[in-house]
């Protein structure tokens, strides 16, 4: 696998409100935080941009809501802000995709010259997979780096129910096999911008 010099490493919702487990329910691969720190200590030191995107629910009763604890970044993603020596950008968005936030990422991309963006953050089936559809709609070539991911069981129509490891292999599946990204490991891409 090759990851472009320029490529950035675009860090979607690692939030503090995804930690409020009575709201969300259970996670899987608690792995994920690990890993999304370490992409991103990765990315600085090679000076590569990094994108931080944050999600400003307009729910009330949301964890991620602005002006709620909760919408704040992790503590370990809040650290590391600002300390890379490649360019950073924030977006903020109120739907499932960064690509409908502010400001476009979309346009900074362009003028940046970037082609390609790796994929990490929270949650895996929710704003990382419409983040990797649009992405590759768009003409980006898109990476998921799948273990830096997480999500939470969801039910849906008819009863229907699926966990969390369910959810997060059906976005894998319909994102790789679909051909709107590339999924793969955090250590595949760790590899490959060494």
């Amino acid at each position: 696998m090759d990851i472009a010099q320029n490529a950035a490493l675009v860090v979607v919702d690692a939030q503090k409100g995804f930690e409020e487990a009575d709201y969300w329910g259970t996670r899987n691969n608690p792995a994920a935080d690990g890993n999304i720190a370490a992409l991103i200590d990765a990315w600085q030191s090679a000076g590569r941009p990094v994108v931080f995107v944050r999600h400003d629910s307009v729910s009330p009763g949301s964890p991620l809501r602005t002006g709620y604890e909760g919408n704040e970044f992790k503590e370990y993603v809040e650290r590391r802000r600002g300390k890379g020596s490649g360019d950073e950008l924030l977006v903020t968005k109120r739907v499932n995709s960064a690509f409908l936030g502010a400001p476009d990422l979309g346009a900074w991309l362009r003028e940046a010259g970037i082609s390609q963006v790796v994929l990490a953050g929270i949650q895996t089936n929710m704003c990382v997979e419409t983040t990797a559809r649009m992405g590759g709609n768009l003409g980006y070539e898109v990476v998921v780096a799948f273990d830096a991911t997480y999500t939470f069981g969801l039910e849906g129509p008819f009863g229907w129910r699926q966990s969390a490891d369910e959810l997060a292999r059906a976005s894998a599946v319909s994102l790789h096999g679909g051909g709107f990204a590339a999924v793969v490991t955090t250590e595949d891409v760790l590899t490959a911008v060494k």
